[in-house]
């Protein structure tokens, strides 16, 4: 590529960073929404809505930051939003996703219900990031979750595993975090491709039925590799590449959960596709 191509290349890529980060996270739907926050167990989905979304946290999230910017995005568009901590090991604050993923499963389930019984809906939409988009696809297929569950929507999943060296690539992102690898931690385990917890997950099939899959995936994550892995196959599926929708995305494996709002317009389109408009470049301003 010549010089002169390179710079203006980095040139739209700033230029689409620095959208990301001024857009609105409001729309015209604002005004209208059910709640002004989310974790808001007072709100009552509406008839554009009317499924509450529950939102899964990555290894080494939680809660809260995991979405500061994804919640507040779905909240505006008058989305009842939910998020739950998950995979906490005793003693260990603030890092979560670290415990037995078939446990944390288990979590998920008491959350749906809880969720489910909050709002009055029958089923939910859920969004995860990492291992929060692949650990619900356990509780869909073992922990009786399916019939709750419209659709799962992952963001850069570990579907089927990846290894100790990604994890170890998530560490900067985290300080303290690196003081955990000398401590058990079955979460990371149960990722790692062809461990036990693996095998049983894909075993007979990625889906289930009656469940719309979406797999977001960036061709720059550094995290789980490759990033083909993190497709599933099956009825229902839709495997979306960013950098087919938007060449100019670089997002990674934690900024695609954390800042990218053409990840996000995907994963909104996901929620309601007979509403979805096309994801481009031009997405972030949306």
């Amino acid at each position: 590529m010549l010089p002169w191509r390179r710079l203006l290349r980095q040139l739209a890529v700033l230029v689409l960073a620095a959208a990301a980060l001024v857009a609105p996270t409001g729309t015209a739907q604002a005004a209208s929404a059910p709640s002004s926050g989310w974790n808001n167990w007072s709100c009552k989905p509406s008839a554009a809505h009317p499924r509450p979304v529950v939102l899964v946290h990555g290894t080494f999230g939680n809660s809260v930051d995991n979405w500061l910017g994804l919640a507040p995005y779905l909240v505006h568009r008058g989305y009842c939003v939910y998020s739950l901590d998950y995979g906490q090991l005793p003693g260990v604050p603030f890092f979560h996703g670290l415990g037995p993923i078939d446990k944390s499963a288990g979590q998920l389930d008491v959350f749906v219900d809880k969720v489910l019984a909050a709002t009055g809906s029958a089923k939910t939409d859920i969004i995860g990031h990492s291992q929060g988009g692949m650990m619900p696809r356990y509780y869909l297929k073992f922990l009786g979750g399916a019939p709750k569950v419209n659709a799962l929507v992952g963001l850069a999943p570990d579907n089927h595993g990846t290894d100790l060296l990604g994890f170890t690539k998530l560490l900067p992102y985290f300080p303290g975090a690196e003081d955990l690898i000398s401590t058990a931690t079955p979460g990371l385990a149960d990722q790692i491709a062809g461990s036990p917890f693996q095998n049983k997950l894909n075993a007979g099939g990625d889906t289930v039925p009656g469940v719309k899959y979406t797999v977001i995936s960036t061709k720059y994550d550094q995290v789980v590799t490759p990033y083909q892995s993190q497709f599933l196959s099956g009825p229902d599926v839709r495997n979306v590449v960013l950098q087919d929708l938007c060449v100019l995305d670089l997002s990674e494996h934690v900024t695609i959960g954390l800042t990218d709002r053409i990840a996000w317009h995907v994963a909104l389109g996901a929620l309601d596709p007979a509403h979805a408009e096309r994801t481009t470049c031009a997405s972030v301003f949306d």
